[in-house]
């Protein structure tokens, strides 16, 4: 299954849920949670099974769904857009440049690195990727680097730890919480890197994913 589906999937699920649609429905059928094969019974006691081990990747507890509150900060930022397949050298370059303007003008982040993702669907997105800062540069950045303010409300955080790849199980996983807990939720989505994407291993990176809920809703 590409990548592509679940992230254009939660964003389709989003905009389906805001509206007031009652059912979503994924593209691949997956066996819930927990879920093992039968076997026929047996006259004799069957043997205990021993215990499975927990997936490689899998969040703690509290880390899938824990309520969280963002606040707009600074930021300096890149727009653009991309194709899925080029997702973390377009992200990883778009965080180079900012990370060069930072380094210039002795600007020292003030927060984790994120990407916003404003639109998506099968082929691509549009993005900003944004570094948060203390105050607004005396020496404001030209041309496709610029200075705003990051998303700010009430939302929920699920943590992937793993792959870039891997990311399309998180997101399948966060598709079918939205639905069935019929949340309604703001058209964008939130990618907040614990590892730097610019400099880690892609394959061992810790990234938060927040999804912007809109107000008057209990997201937990």
């Amino acid at each position: 299954m590409p990548f592509t589906v679940f992230r254009s999937g939660l964003v389709a699920v989003i905009l389906i849920l805001t509206v007031g649609i009652a059912a979503l429905t994924v593209g691949i059928a997956a066996p819930a949670f927990g879920q093992t094969r039968g076997s026929t019974q047996s006259p004799q006691a069957a043997p205990q099974a021993a215990p499975q081990p927990a997936p490689q990747n899998a969040p703690a507890p509290g880390e899938f769904g824990e309520d969280a509150t963002r606040p707009a900060k600074t930021v300096v930022y890149v727009k653009g857009s991309g194709t899925w397949d080029k997702t973390f050298d377009i992200i990883s370059g778009s965080f180079k440049k900012i990370k060069t303007y930072l380094d210039k003008e002795g600007i020292k982040p003030d927060g984790l690195p994120m990407t916003i993702f404003t639109a998506t669907d099968d082929t691509g997105f549009e993005y900003q990727a944004e570094v948060p800062i203390a105050a607004t540069p005396k020496n404001p950045p030209h041309g496709d680097i610029a200075v705003g303010q990051s998303p700010e409300g009430k939302a929920l955080k699920f943590v992937h730890r793993g792959s870039y790849e891997d990311l399309d199980n998180t997101y399948e996983a966060i598709t079918n919480y939205l639905d069935d807990r019929r949340l309604e939720a703001k058209d964008m989505f939130i990618e907040e890197y614990e590892t730097d994407p610019a400099a880690a291993d892609a394959k061992k990176l810790v990234i938060n994913v927040y999804v912007l809920i809109k107000g008057g809703q209990s997201p937990g």
